[in-house]
């Protein structure tokens, strides 16, 4: 017996945001890829043994340390699946996310140059999008 009215849960019969799906989805690719280009050269045994605890490693495996597991690549993977799920019942995102990633993307090409923080530039315009979108819809409900 199903206790839950289609009242009660809006988000059930509001149509998905594909704009904010494929938004989450670009998230996690961008995350797999990172995961992809750094995790063949990571020291994972000397790392297990305690190197980075112990000061003994050296700046490249403190360097690919913060491009896997200690930087943001679980992080974005956790909000891509975030943002895609809320696309999938119908929700979108503040626009402030989508300028949040855009500005963290431009910090990083500042300081590192042309790189994969270019790639920002894919999730922010469809959070920005989706935000836009979804404002004129609401905007529209109300006017009507």
């Amino acid at each position: 017996m199903n206790t839950t009215s289609a009242a009660s849960s809006p988000a059930a019969s509001a149509s998905p945001s594909r704009l904010t799906i494929w938004a989450g989805r670009s998230m996690i690719f961008i995350a797999v890829a990172h995961i992809a280009v750094f995790a063949p050269s990571a020291p994972w045994s000397s790392w297990l043994a305690g190197d980075l605890r112990t000061g003994a490693a050296d700046g490249e495996s403190k360097a690919i340390f913060w491009a896997l597991p200690g930087g943001f690549v679980v992080l974005l993977v956790l909000l891509g699946l975030l943002v895609a799920r809320a696309g999938r019942q119908g929700q979108h995102v503040p626009g402030y996310v989508g300028w949040a990633i855009l500005g963290w993307g431009a910090l990083g090409v500042s300081l590192v140059g042309m790189s994969g923080f270019v790639s920002a530039i894919i999730p922010f315009g469809l959070l920005i999008a989706a935000d836009i979108t979804a404002k004129r819809k609401t905007h529209d409900r109300r006017t009507a």
